[in-house]
Order: structure tokens, then sequence, then C-alpha cells
């Protein structure tokens, strides 16, 4: 007892502290009753967990719809990654953000980058070009999850041309120090490029040009993915594949050489081919047709390439299986591998098979 006495007055302490009152907070827990160091202990952990909780929590983080590490936007020799979430928001990874002002790290990786955007835009040299909300905005970064459902930090695109705009002026004001100096260097360049991606992209939506080159750019990206030809077929699905889909839609899992309904085929298609790159279920369907009777000259996994292809399946089917190792209920399942796998680009939906009952087990 006298221990948990002590610890709830070490944790009634340290709340204490974090009030401003850090000189006294000891003195000030140990004068207290049992009682109010048990209650501001609770309360202390109580809210500590609803932080830890509310950063877990992927439903109050927006997810990024479109956007890959693999694909950046590149200005001159700078590669900056962004995503486009489900508001609409145009967003830079935090870290990125630094890396194309030319900028280094500093401090720990949950804290560091933060410190670093923020301390170096309301420093006394810039502040008279900073605005109220830009410097708000990089106090607070924007918590989203990508489109393979990692946690990440971000902010809107737009704030890295008007951070650009502002070490510019204090440039042009004589006010930068010399080791500043590479950073106007970098922001110069990043405002021209800026300039030439804009103006090509209003030509591009003027001539009619930007469905040609949405088109090119799909058809180099599932050039990357699909063989030209099928390859002889080796296994690719892992059995734990079919097998939680069977837990998980609660019928009897009886092994892989007993036929599976045909829904699974359906599900395949879902969870993994409409999910994988932008287009390449509507391809592999025009390069792998159903015959007459229904059948496919090949598996759709055997047009993938081995060098880009079947290394994204495999890394696309461990982090479904994982998903599906974690989920109770089928409907459980679809709404988190919705989440960290939204369908790229195809409008196959299964929704109508949620209550599928038509595959008696028994």
């Amino acid at each position: 007892m006298e221990k948990n006495n002590q610890k709830e007055a070490s944790e009634a302490a340290r709340t204490l502290a974090k009030l401003g009152a850090s000189k006294g907070g000891k003195a000030r827990a140990e004068a207290l009753t049992p009682e109010q160091r048990k209650e501001i202990a609770r309360e202390a952990i109580t809210a500590r967990w609803e932080r830890v909780k509310e950063r877990r929590d992927p439903e109050k983080l927006p997810m990024a719809t479109h956007g890959s590490p693999d694909h950046p936007l590149r200005i001159g020799d700078v590669e900056i990654p962004c995503y486009v979430l489900e508001d609409g928001r145009r967003v830079v990874v935090q870290e990125h953000m630094l890396n194309a002002m030319g900028m280094t790290q500093t401090g720990n990786t949950r804290s560091g980058t933060l410190n670093r955007l923020h301390s170096f835009v309301v420093q006394n040299r810039l502040k008279p070009f900073i605005s109220e909300d830009l410097a708000t905005c990089t106090a607070n970064p924007i918590q989203f999850r990508t489109t393979r459902g990692i946690l990440a930090k971000g902010y809107e695109a737009t704030l890295l041309a008007d951070i650009c705009e502002a070490v510019l002026a204090a440039r042009d004001a004589k006010l930068l120090l010399k080791q500043q100096e590479h950073i106007a260097i970098q922001c110069d360049m990043l405002m021209r490029g800026f300039a030439r991606v804009g103006i090509i992209a209003l030509v591009d939506e003027a001539t009619g040009y930007q469905e040609v080159r949405d088109r090119q750019a799909l058809a180099e990206i599932l050039d990357k993915f699909l063989r030209k030809e099928f390859a002889a077929w080796a296994k690719r699905f892992p059995d734990e594949f079919y097998q939680e889909i069977f837990r998980l839609r609660h019928w009897e899992w009886r092994g892989m050489k007993v036929n599976r309904p045909q829904i699974v085929a359906h599900y395949t298609k879902d969870l993994v081919y409409a999910r994988l790159t932008p287009g390449i279920l509507k391809e592999l369907e025009i390069r792998n047709p159903l015959d007459e009777h229904g059948h496919r000259k090949a598996k759709h996994h055997q047009w993938l390439t081995d060098d880009i292809g079947h290394p994204r399946l495999a890394q696309h089917l461990y982090g479904v299986v994982g998903l599906m190792r974690a989920a109770e209920q089928w409907d459980e399942f679809m709404s988190m591998v919705d989440k960290a796998y939204p369908r790229r680009g195809d409008t196959l939906q299964l929704s109508l098979f949620k209550d599928d009952k038509s595959y008696n087990a028994e």
C-alpha cells in the first residue's frame, strides 16, 4: 500500500510539474491527502491514455487516397514525396519539406523535424515576411495515414511555396546569415520549378493533353508491373490468405485441394488486384480474358513481372493477411483493408457480397 501511495505521489508531482509547478510540485504532492494524490494520478493516467488512443485511432486521422514514395514530385534534382488526402488537401511529408529546402533535421524523429521547421520560420530574420497563419501551420503538422496505411505527418503543399517566398524576401532584404544562403539558393530553385510545373499543367489542361498524359503515365506503370506474355505458374498466394477468408466468413476449411466457392475469386480480385496499383485489374482483364467456358488461360499473377509485380504482390499479401489475423469479423476486416489499402482506380464493389450466405460449408 505504501509503495502505491509513493507511486501516486510521484505521478502527482510529475503532473503538477507539467502544469508549471516544477519547483514545488513534489512538495505539494507530498502535502496532499492519499485520496487527493490518487485522484490527480488517476486523471493524469487517463489523460495520457486518451492522447495515446487518439494517436492510434485510425478513425480520427484522414487517409491519403493518392500518392506514393515511389512516385515523388520532381523539381530539378529534388524529389518530394507527396499525397492527396480524402478531403482534397495536397500534403508534403514533414521531413521531406526540410530536405527540399536543403535543411538538416535536428533532434529526435518525433519532435526534431517539427522544432526545426517551426523555429526556422519564426526566427526574427524571417518574422517580417511570415504570416500568423503560416507560423501556426508549421507548429501544427497534419497527421494522416498514407496510401499504405502508415502514420505520417505533413503540411499542405502550398506551405512550401509560402516559406520559399519568405526566405527569398529575407534574402533580398539582406537579412539572412551566411550559413543560410544555401537555403535561399534551394528555395529559388524550387520556386522556379513550381512556375515551370504550373505553366505545363495549365497548358495541358487548356489543350486537353492532360488526359493523354495521364494515360501515358498509367501505361508506363503497367509496363513495369505486367509482362508481355504470361509466365509459367508458380505458387504466389499463401494458403493462409484463403484460410483467413474462410475463418472470417465462418466457413469450414477443408484444405486447398477442395474446390473453393466462386465468390472467393471475387474476393481475391477485390482484396488484391483492385488495390495493387491503379488500372492493373482492368489491364489484366484485357490481357487475360475469360473464354467461352468462363475460364482464363492463366492466373492473373502469372502476368506480373519478376522485378516489380511479384515483389509488390508479396508485400501487399503480407499486409492484407496481417489485417485478416487482427480481425474477428468480415465487416471489421473489410473496414480495415479499405483504410489501409483503398481500391486503386477500379470501381469493383463487393459490398453486395458482404452478407452472402450462398456457400454452405455443410
